[in-house]
């Protein structure tokens, strides 16, 4: 399916209260900010928003603020949605450490395949909504803040309940991504996120995606492939030979790329430097019979004929 054109709004305000009022977004969860990891999840849209107050961020987005600051997610929205202007807008909170541009792009999915729906929101793994992790159509969205506004007079400390109630919703279970609804509001769950980050599963996707982020790289990485070549290499010719190789084969990506090549391009560095590895052990195995047919039948024809002569 064609990826659906779209903004996102990022809420990153909050007292932070159950974290003893820290900056939450900025506390870091695997070497990266939560709120750059949470940026990371929706890097795919046409403009971010994010609501709350100005920080260091790994990308470019639009900054916004409630009214009054500190006045709730409905108020918030109310802030953000006045920067979209794409037809559909990511909607999420900036405490999500696992959250992955997977699980946003399967939320818009959901909403571009039933055109009657207003939303399409995650829910957890006790099915409860999460409207913090949700794709919406920007005017139902504009439509409800403002009649919420006229009800209530207000929108400050409104529960986002009221808003979410009012709007034709499809339900996506996370059962894909289980962890991308997980929040980080005391510092028991920051704890718990940097554990699962550190998990042997995890660990090698999670280094990669903040060397990535570090370094401002889109390029899609084999895990699998460049540990393949590594280890050939290390055991084929030396072990230093494992990280000069590997960061060869990315510079020789990198410069494919910017002629025009993609992800491809480091599959194909890694192929021809897997090769080189395995011949260079062979030969070193003595597996390799080349020098001595040669010798045999080159060598030897010439010194029989020199013989006699």
């Amino acid at each position: 399916m064609t990826m659906t054109a779209h903004d996102a709004i990022v809420l990153a305000g909050g007292a932070a209260k159950r974290l003893g009022g820290v900056d939450k977004p900025a506390v870091s969860v695997g070497g990266r900010a939560l709120l750059d990891r949470v940026l990371g999840a929706c890097a795919d849209a046409a403009r971010t928003v994010v609501v709350g107050g100005r920080r260091p961020t790994a990308r470019p987005v639009r900054w916004a603020r409630e009214e009054p600051p500190g006045g709730g997610p409905v108020a918030a929205l109310d802030a953000g949605v006045r920067h979209v202007e794409a037809d559909t807008v990511l909607v999420l909170s900036a405490d999500l450490p696992f959250l992955t541009r997977e699980t946003t792009r399967r939320l818009l999915d959901v909403l571009a395949a039933d055109a009657e729906r207003e939303g399409a929101l995650l829910t957890d793994a006790d099915g409860r909504d999460q409207p913090l992790v949700a794709a919406y159509r920007t005017e139902p969205l504009r439509r409800e803040i403002a009649l919420l506004a006229t009800e209530y007079g207000s929108i400050a400390g409104l529960p986002l309940r009221l808003l979410t109630n009012e709007l034709d919703l499809a339900r996506v279970a996370a059962d894909v991504d289980p962890l991308a609804s997980f929040d980080c509001d005391t510092w028991e769950d920051i704890s718990t996120a940097r554990a699962r980050i550190r998990e042997h599963g995890t660990v090698l996707d999670e280094w990669i995606t903040a060397v990535k982020d570090e370094l401002g790289l889109e390029l899609d990485v084999d895990i699998k492939l460049l540990l393949d070549l590594a280890r050939d290499a290390a055991h084929g010719v030396a072990r230093p030979a494992a990280p000069l190789t590997t960061f060869l084969v990315g510079y020789a990506a990198g410069r494919a790329a910017a002629g025009g090549g993609g992800p491809e391009a480091v599959a194909e560095a890694s192929r021809k430097a897997v090769a080189l590895a395995l011949r260079w052990a062979d030969e070193t195995d003595g597996k390799d019979e080349t020098e001595g047919k040669r010798g045999k039948d080159g060598n030897g024809g010439r010194a029989e004929g020199a013989d006699a002569g």
